[in-house]
Parts: structure tokens; sequence; C-alpha cells
């Protein structure tokens, strides 16, 4: 069984009708998996309620106090913007906590089991920092479960993220540490504007490979057979850690980049190759109809 981990408490950060990152992606990519052929391979479960465990002591280790207290406070004065873009509801604050949670989960099966899972979650998280939110994000989901993985005891961790939109928190937040990689494959120009080849890390531990706009799975194929693949192949990473956005669909309204769904299962098929030990954790994607699709074709190849 492949475990997808979800909760309808996810559809509850509110950020508005109109705005691209809304309840609906979740709705959407659980009406596909459920359509799917192998739908009875799933394992649907809850994320560890944050009652019974409280993230907080790993994500204070990555997330400045007043930082969050913020967010808490402006949840409790029923919610705002963080900028122009990101959006606190009333729920938003114990949400991302639960967010969390779930990644946490996932990092805990993958690494118990050997075997990859899927975090249906929301909201994204890999443009936020340290001390702010921003670009949808409030919690930097992927960056806290590496630490996570790491306080377990790993040695190796690795994070791609193929989202379409360049994961500055993420790569803030780890580039100091020599016992994580990050490689991301993005958009330029684009949001926010980072992601620049020349940016390694402090340990040459980052890889950035920005793509043109307009670019397809031919641009794509070759990256991942010279760099990415290499790059995270060499570190021999006791776990790999995908955000995985699925903006960078041709359908996607919100950039420029021309993959379709299906090219997601020859990604998932690279990072197969380099390690069965994956979480993936759901980042963007903005057209419901792709997204779904997108994540069918990713669990899939795992299948």
């Amino acid at each position: 069984m492949f475990p997808v981990i979800y909760s309808d408490e996810f559809l509850l950060h509110d950020t508005g009708y109109f705005h691209p990152e809304k309840p609906g992606r979740l709705t959407a990519i659980q009406s596909a998996l459920k359509a799917a052929p192998w739908a009875n391979q799933l394992e649907w479960r809850s994320p560890t309620p944050i009652e019974v465990r409280s993230p907080l002591s790993v994500v204070e280790t990555i997330h400045d106090r007043a930082y969050l207290n913020q967010v808490r406070l402006l949840a409790n004065r029923g919610g705002g913007f963080i900028d122009g873009e990101t959006v606190v509801s009333p729920r938003s604050y114990e949400v991302a906590l639960l967010a969390v949670n779930a990644w946490i989960d996932g990092v805990d099966f993958t690494i118990a089991s050997g075997q990859p899972c899927f975090v249906a979650a929301r909201p994204p998280g890999h443009h936020a920092v340290a001390d702010e939110g921003m670009g949808f994000c409030l919690l930097s989901n992927a960056a806290i479960a590496a630490y996570y993985a790491l306080e377990q005891g790993l040695d190796r961790v690795c994070i791609l993220d193929w989202d379409v939109h360049h994961g500055n928190g993420t790569q803030a937040i780890v580039e100091t540490n020599p016992k994580i990689r990050f490689c991301s494959l993005h958009e330029s120009p684009q949001y926010p504007g980072t992601g620049h080849s020349a940016e390694t890390g402090f340990y040459q531990n980052v890889l950035n490979l920005p793509m043109a706009p307009g670019s397809t799975i031919e641009d794509y194929q070759p990256l991942f057979e010279k760099k990415v693949v290499p790059f995270l192949s060499e570190f021999q990473p006791d776990l790999l850690i995908v955000s995985a956005g699925y903006d960078a669909n041709h359908a996607d309204p919100l950039a420029g980049i021309s993959l379709q769904p299906k090219d997601y299962r020859l990604f998932t098929e690279y990072c197969l190759g380099v390690t069965q030990r994956i979480m993936f954790g759901l980042e963007g994607g903005y057209d419901l109809e792709a997204l779904g699709e997108s994540v069918v074709e990713t669990i899939a190849a795992c299948l």
C-alpha cells in the first residue's frame, strides 16, 4: 500500500475564493487519486494531530519565535495578510502546524519502511524564510522535515524542488548545513527572483538550474540525467525530500514552463533511481486538472 497523508483540516486554511492557492487544490488531488485504476493500492493516512504531538520544538529550530507569534496572533485576530498574496485566516496557524506534522509523519514513514509516500498538505512552504512568510507560504515544510530527519539520526538528506518557482526559503535555511543538499529547477526570470546558478551554498551543497520560459521535457531531461541525478546520487542520501510543485505544467496560470502531467512520472523515475526513500510533499500547482493528473503520474511511478 502507498501512503497518502492528508486531512480535511488542510481545507480550513481559507485564502479566499479567488486566491490561486485554495482548498480546491486538495480536493482535485483527492478526486484524481480516487479515480485512478490503482486507487485500491492507496492508504489514506491522517497526520498526527498537533494536540498529540506539537511540532513547535522542531519548527522553532527553523523559524524565529517572533515570526511564529506574529502568525498566531494574526490568526487569533481573525486573519489578515503577511504580504499582498500570503493570507492568514483564523485557522491558518494551527493548519500550518498540522501540515508540518504531516511532513514529519512522511519522514517517519519513509525512514521506517524505506519506501516512498506522498504528503497532500497545505499551506505550501518553500518560500517561507526563517522570519517571514511569503509566496503563499507560512512555514518552511521541506526544510523543517530535513532538519527533523537529521535529528532522527540520518547523516545525509537531499531536497529536490521541481516547483516552477525557486524555493528561496528552503535554500536560505539549509544552505549552511553540510548534511543537506538542495537542488532546484525553476523558471527564470520568475518570482521570487532568486535561484541563480552561481548560488552554490556554503558547502557546494546547492544546485540551482534556472529554466527559460517555454522549456519542455526536452530541456529538463538532459539536466536530470547530467546534473540533477549525479548531484543527488553522489551524496548517497539517507532520505530524499521532494518539494513537489506542479506549476511548471503548460496549463498552469502562474508561470510559463511547458511540462505535461506525464513528465512528472519521468521525474519520479529519476528520483527512484537515486533512492527508494523519498518523501513527496505538495508545494505549488494551480491548474486543478493538471495538478490532479500530475500527482497521479507521480504516484503511478512509485507503484
